[in-house]
């Protein structure tokens, strides 16, 4: 028998086997332990995805779709630079003080990001003023450029969600996340915050999104959580409106859907 032969053809299943065990592990173990990364990068996901969508089928003729898809384009690059910022100024220090080196690699993908936004900003501009003649391959290289940069955080938070949680986990209790996740959360401004929840809300699941409030409801002021409700209403189907609303056992006159306003 060929033994190298044999090696190599095996390596691959073998290889996707233990991929497998680990995904499957890191699932439970997210499913046990506070996950500081879960919730906003659900968020960014959806905003990406929405956004490309977005920005792919934006009708070049229609003024108002092109303004709307371009301001979504500057929103993107605005929630991702303070995402970025975010992580640099709490997550990396936990993570260096746990295990030094550990930051390492994502803070370069940081320093690479923060020049992809630059990049997708300026191809905004480009496709905002150029000649009517031009606007078509302005607009494909923005959509290209976006696609990549969704390409290239997708994998980016995964990493961040394996191998940076379980450096934390392994360090600290939840008690102690918990308190650097408090301490995070009380640097953002209203306004960001509030842009945060909008993509937020929607992204995550039920049992999520009930835990999430619950929380906000014992911490923040009562105006803040009054606010982020008002948006829940506007973001959530009815079913899920419902859902919440039952889980944080409101009053029916709270519960009521037209109790936080029209619909968006």
């Amino acid at each position: 028998m060929n033994t190298i032969s044999t090696l190599h053809d095996t390596a691959p299943s073998t290889h996707a086997a233990h991929a497998a065990q680990k995904a499957a592990a890191a699932q439970e173990d997210s499913a046990a332990r506070l996950n500081l990364y879960g919730g906003i990068h659900k968020a960014l996901r959806l905003m990406l995805s929405d956004t490309l969508t977005r920005v792919g089928t934006t009708d070049l003729a229609d003024g108002a779709q092109v303004r709307e898809s371009l301001n979504r384009v500057h929103a993107l690059v605005k929630m991702f630079a303070g995402h970025i910022e975010h992580e640099n100024r709490f997550m990396h220090p936990a993570l260096e003080q746990a295990q030094p080196g550990t930051s390492a690699r994502i803070a370069a993908e940081h320093g690479a990001h923060d020049d992809h936004l630059e990049a997708l900003s300026d191809l905004a501009l480009v496709a905002d003023l150029c000649p009517a003649g031009d606007r078509e391959a302005a607009w494909n290289r923005l959509y290209h450029a976006l696609a990549l940069f969704m390409a290239d955080n997708l994998e980016h938070m995964h990493y961040e969600e394996t191998e940076h949680n379980a450096v934390l986990w392994a360090h600290y209790t939840d008690a102690e996340l918990m308190d650097l996740h408090d301490e995070l959360v009380a640097s953002i401004p209203p306004d960001e915050m509030m842009n945060v929840m909008f993509w937020m809300l929607p992204a995550v699941n039920a049992t999520e999104r009930a835990l999430m409030l619950g929380d906000m409801r014992q911490k923040a002021p009562a105006p803040a959580f009054k606010a982020v409700m008002d948006l829940a209403r506007t973001r959530l189907s009815a079913h899920d409106w419902a859902a919440l609303t039952r889980e944080l056992h409101l009053p029916a006159s709270e519960a009521a859907w037209d109790h936080y306003g029209e619909a968006a």
